[in-house]
This record gives structure tokens, sequence and C-alpha cells, in this order.
């Protein structure tokens, strides 16, 4: 229509938004999506010690599945690990033996471990001299690494323990480096409600060392 004061002819459009502006917002949308998939879906992990040579070493970046057990209903401050309510998942199921799981760390739950599901809920589970039995039979443990022979301290629950039954809502945790591992023969079982997500893949790798990246680590599937 026309301005009848200035003659000027007005187009009726929308004011363009500014490039900073749209700068800003693009970020923000970003950051909301990344934040979404880190809550729910994706979250990227690295390895800081040896517990699960050989499968995973030190300096591997692995990619962890959030919705493998369930969804977990979002309790923390992000970045900041303040806990503002107790643990709550919808959907949820239990972790299977042999997978390989993040978790809160049951004796302080700012810090996530990486560990194998060795026992589940039901299992009789017990270590004698370094083998594992379930339900009194031998477990074929494909991916144990010895680096020491068996003690025979009785004060060394690493090389003989149990039995022990693994209760319901829980699994018992084996490192795959079983003489350098911090796991359920130290503390106890896992709440699975502790878990944050199975491990599914290593994106990356830095040997530190040498100083090098590990190229042939690259997509290596978790199993």
């Amino acid at each position: 229509m026309t301005n009848k004061t200035t003659g000027n002819i007005e187009s009726g459009a929308a004011p363009k938004k500014s490039v900073a502006r749209e700068y800003v917002e693009a970020i923000l949308i970003a950051l909301l999506l990344a934040l979404f998939i880190r809550t729910f879906a994706v979250q990227a992990f690295k390895i800081p010690s040896g517990s699960m040579e050989t499968t995973l070493l030190i300096g591997d970046h692995i990619l962890v599945s959030k919705f493998a057990y369930g969804t977990h209903i979002p309790n923390e401050i992000p970045f900041l690990n303040i806990k503002l309510f107790d643990d709550i998942i919808l959907f949820s199921s239990e972790p299977e033996r042999g997978d390989i799981i993040v978790f809160k760390f049951p004796k302080d739950e700012t810090r996530d471990f990486i560990k194998r599901v060795i026992g589940v809920p039901g299992d009789l589970l017990e270590v004698r001299r370094q083998k594992i039995f379930i339900n009194g039979k031998p477990y074929e443990d494909l991916h144990a690494r010895h680096t020491k022979s068996p003690s025979d301290s009785p004060l060394v629950p690493r090389d003989d323990f149990g039995p022990v039954l693994v209760p319901d809502g829980h699994v018992f945790m084996m490192g795959d480096n079983r003489e350098n591992s911090q796991d359920s023969r130290y503390w106890g079982f896992l709440d699975i409600k502790k878990v944050r997500g199975k491990a599914l893949i290593i994106y990356w790798s830095w040997n530190q060392l040498e100083s090098w990246v590990r190229f042939d680590r690259f997509g290596k599937i978790l199993e």
C-alpha cells in the first residue's frame, strides 16, 4: 500500500534479521541439538586407564548408546554433575552378559567407569584361581587378560571370590584386564539404574606414549 505521508511504497514483508542474530540462533539450535543427542542418544567417552586392555586401550575414544537399556530422564545439570533427583528410566531393559557398559561409579557417582557385564540377575557367580564359574559351570572367558599368576592370599578377592548370588536389578562387572581392574570384586554389584549406556564403537584413538594416531583402531566394533 501507499504511505500517504511520504508516498513511499511498503512491501509488507517482515524486516530482515541481522547477520549476527542469525549466527546466534544457529549456534543456539546447534547447542540444543548437541545437548539432546548427548542426553538421549549417543555420548562420546575417552578411555583413561588400562582396566579394559586389550579390548580398550588408553587413549581410545568411544561412542556410547544412551538408549540401549531404556531412556534415562535427565536428573543432572549438564557438565556440572549436580544431581537433582534419583535415577528414573523409562522402557528399561537389562544389560546382557558380555556387554561393555559405561556407568556411574557406585562409590563416587561423579566418576564414570567402563567394564564388562559378567554376572546378570539370578546368577550364582564364583572366581576360583582366576577362573570364573557361573551357576556351577566354567564361563568361557574369551576377553580376559591375565598378567599375574593366581595369588594364594585369602585377602586378595581378585583371584578367588564368592560364590555370590547376583540380585535383581543388579549386574556383576569385571574389567578385561583382570589384575588391573577395580570392579565388582572390590565394590560389589552395580545397580542397573546407574548404567549410562552401552559402548558401541571406537571412533578415534591416540597413542600417548608414541604421540601418534592409532588408525587401525578406527571403526572397531566393541563386543
